[in-house]
C-alpha cells in the first residue's frame, strides 16, 4: 500500500499481515481523491474516516494538507498500527481513537466536513448510516458523507444520495444532506 499523492505521495505503508482488513485499493483512492480535489480545499476541511482499517484513506487526507482528520476503529491492532504509522511518519493532524463506529457516531455532537466511511462489506447495519449521520446532523453545511461498498449494496434510495462511482469492485455511495 502506498500514499497516492501530496506531501508524502509515494511512501510505501506496510501494514501487518494480522490485520483482518480490506484496504481500499491504490486505484480507488486515486479516483476518489482526484474527485474531492475538485470540490474542496483540505487544509480548510474537518475529515472522520470511520473503520479507518490501516488509515490509509486518513493518510491521503494529511498528506494533501489536511489539519483535522479523526480515524476512528473498534480494533485495537488496526488503531495501534495507525498510531505508529503517524508517529513513523511524523504526520500531524491525525487522531486516532478505538470505538465501535456506530457508538461513537451516537455519542459525537462534532460537524465534519467530510466523513469517509469504510465498514467491512458484509456487515449489515451499514445502511443505517447515512439515516444516523442526517440524524445526529453530523456533516457541516455543504458537507459529504463517502461510503464504500460492494456492488449488492444499492443506497440510491437513501435520503441525501447523491451518485455513485465504481472504481473496479469498489463502490463509492456519495451523499449531501
Amino acid at each position: 500500500m502506498r500514499i497516492i499523492g501530496g506531501a508524502y505521495r509515494g511512501r510505501k505503508i506496510r501494514p501487518p499481515a494480522n490485520l483482518m482488513v480490506r484496504p481500499t485499493t491504490d486505484l480507488a483512492r486515486e479516483a476518489l481523491f482526484n474527485i474531492l480535489n475538485n470540490r474542496y480545499d483540505f487544509e480548510e476541511t474537518v475529515i472522520l474516516d470511520l473503520f479507518c482499517g490501516t488509515g490509509a484513506v486518513s493518510y491521503e487526507f494529511i498528506s494533501r494538507g489536511s489539519y483535522n482528520v479523526t480515524a476512528v476503529d473498534v480494533s485495537t491492532r488496526c488503531t495501534s498500527f495507525v498510531k505508529a504509522t503517524v508517529e513513523q511518519t511524523g504526520m500531524r493532524g491525525l487522531h486516532v481513537i478505538t470505538a465501535d463506529a456506530f457508538y461513537f457516531l451516537e455519542k459525537s455532537t462534532e460537524q465534519w466536513d467530510i466523513i469517509f466511511a469504510d465498514p467491512p462489506y458484509m456487515m449489515k447495519e451499514s445502511r443505517l448510516l447515512p439515516g444516523l449521520i442526517r440524524k445526529k446532523k453530523l456533516l457541516k453545511p455543504e458537507g459529504c458523507l463517502i461510503i464504500e461498498h460492494p456492488a449488492e449494496i444499492n443506497f440510491s434510495e437513501e435520503e441525501g444520495f447523491a451518485e455513485m462511482r465504481k472504481y473496479g469492485r469498489v463502490h463509492f455511495s456519495f451523499f449531501r444532506f
